[in-house]
């Protein structure tokens, strides 16, 4: 999946994370710290940078405790309805999902099987379930449709390949 961050992009961030976005040269950054002092973290969106031999977009997440990085961002969907971010990368039926909170919480899934995305949640032990349940959200990304869609208050960006 081919992705590329546009301004229209980094705007819609900003209302979703209720902060300006700020450039830095070669990335963006939100600084997310709202009721809570013990949680805030900042976000940085490093757009179409080398990563080893190729080019993609990487996000980086700092807090108090932890540096998390997302490499080859593929994509990301904003949702209204729980106040949160969600950045994807997928490859070879594998995805991970850095998701920001507006109140500054983040959470990492990785290397999550895609199919377990769409199946019965269940069966699946409570130790899985909630990385299916919380990438599910990311599934229209997935779909053949080229345009944006909108599906219960949640924003679903898709960005043309």
């Amino acid at each position: 999946m081919v992705f590329e961050f546009k301004k229209t992009d980094f705007k819609k961030l900003s209302k979703a994370f209720g902060v300006p976005a700020k450039s830095f040269g070669n990335n963006i950054r939100y600084e997310i710290k709202l009721n809570d002092p013990q949680r805030k973290l900042a976000l940085e969106i490093y757009p179409n940078i080398p990563i080893g031999k190729r080019h993609g977009n990487l996000i980086s997440v700092y807090t108090s405790t932890a540096h998390l990085q997302l490499h080859f961002c593929s994509g990301f969907v904003i949702s209204d309805v729980l106040n949160e971010v969600t950045f994807i990368g997928e490859q070879d039926g594998k995805m991970s999902g850095l998701i920001i909170e507006k109140e500054g919480g983040c959470s990492l899934y990785a290397n999550v099987d895609r199919s377990i995305l769409s199946g019965d949640f269940t069966t699946l032990g409570p130790e899985i379930m909630l990385s299916g349940i919380a990438l599910s959200l990311t599934e229209p990304l997935f779909e053949e449709k080229k345009t944006p869609v909108r599906k219960n208050k949640k924003k679903v960006l898709k960005k043309k390949q």
